[in-house]
């Protein structure tokens, strides 16, 4: 956390809490309860953190509105994770990007760089492509023809920007994520299994010649303002129009992204999530990790949509949804308690099943049956 130091006044505070001050501490850091010594000030946002701080050498703590300790001195905050982001960033040390321009750096001389630039080792910028100003292109960036990167971005190591992207302003994208390769798009010269078994439900013939033709994609991808793109996240440009991310959307690692989709503002998606091309995101949709989306759905606004659930189907907004395939929580929990129903139902069958076996014997012998 380097050389900073900071009296408890000043990160009360930074954090807008309330100080309770048992003794002067110069904080030099900060960290768990259990990882703190005297010049560390305490993250105690829970209730074992809270009881670990009195087995700590911590002399001051960060806790939530209304815990007092004895012999702490204590900053209190009624959103406590909103502080912990503030002092996160308050001893952060960013990366290291120089303003300067690496000599092993390819940069056509059509390519257009914004003022006080970082561009490392490496570093690959295509035609007529645009860099804005304060923007750091780590070593190994790749940035294709005639694409479009805002002002104040950080492009970590290995980031690959495809040709005719648009990339908006205090962007950050994390090491090996991939903007505009070509949509997984193709055709079939017949009706392939997959069409088949879409419209009538089975497959009824095979051709083993099949020709599988490439669609070209025409289109490409457009990022909003204060994006966040997790490492090794892949997103596919459009076929004719452009697959675009809203503002303020959070992306994180190992996300695949379709074709022309159509992700809202301030969307959250987590690692290993797949969405399908096609698909259309509403503002402030939550994605939990291993979801899936299917092709052409639609996801109103304000949705959730809980770990590893498959989407087969679109949904209104506000929905929270969970299972596979996926459906409405309450259906879903209703689903559940039938399954607890139908096991004490088995249960009883199979505790008089052998009544019932005789009565069907009974009238099969009476004829009857």
């Amino acid at each position: 956390m380097g050389d900073k130091k900071f009296s408890l006044e000043e990160l009360s505070q930074i954090v807008g809490g309330i100080l309770t001050k048992a003794q002067d501490v110069t904080i030099t850091k900060v960290a768990p309860p259990m990882l703190a010594d005297e010049n560390t000030l305490a993250l105690a946002l829970k209730e074992e953190e809270i009881e670990n701080i009195e087995k700590s050498n911590a002399k001051a703590a960060l806790v939530p509105l209304g815990v007092n300790i004895d012999g702490i001195s204590t900053i209190e905050v009624e959103r406590p994770r909103l502080a912990f982001m503030k002092l996160l960033n308050v001893f952060y040390v960013p990366p290291q990007t120089p303003r300067t321009i690496h000599p092993s750096a390819v940069i056509d001389e059509s390519a257009q760089l914004g003022k006080n630039v970082s561009i490392g080792a490496n570093v690959f910028i295509g035609k007529n492509a645009v860099i804005g100003d304060n923007t750091a292109l780590m070593p190994n960036v790749y940035i294709g023809s005639d694409a479009k990167i805002g002002s104040d971005c950080l492009f970590h190591p290995g980031v690959n920007i495809g040709d005719r992207v648009v990339v908006g302003s205090r962007c950050i994208i994390h090491h090996g994520a991939s903007l505009g390769a070509d949509g997984f798009s193709f055709v079939t010269e017949a009706p392939s299994n997959i069409e088949q078994a879409r419209e009538q439900g089975t497959i009824k013939e095979t051709n083993k010649e099949v020709k599988v033709f490439k669609i070209p994609s025409l289109g490409s991808v457009v990022i909003g303002d204060d994006v966040e793109i997790g490492a090794n996240t892949t997103i596919d440009r459009g076929t004719l129009e452009n697959t675009t991310i809203g503002s303020q959307t959070k992306i994180d690692n190992l996300v695949m992204i379709g074709h022309n989709c159509k992700i809202g503002k301030a969307c959250t998606i987590v690692s290993q999530v797949g969405i399908a091309g096609s698909c259309i995101i509403g503002d402030r949709v939550v994605i939990a990790g291993q979801a899936g989306l299917k092709d052409h759905v639609e996801i109103g606004e304000d949705s959730i949509i809980l770990a590893k659930t498959g989407i087969t189907k679109s949904f209104p907004k506000k929905s929270v949804i969970m299972g596979a395939p996926g459906v409405l929580r309450k259906d879903f929990i209703k689903r559940l308690k039938y399954l607890d129903e139908a096991e004490v139902m088995v249960q009883k069958y199979k505790k008089y099943q052998h009544l019932l076996e005789d009565y069907e014997k009974f009238l099969n012998e009476d004829g009857k049956i």
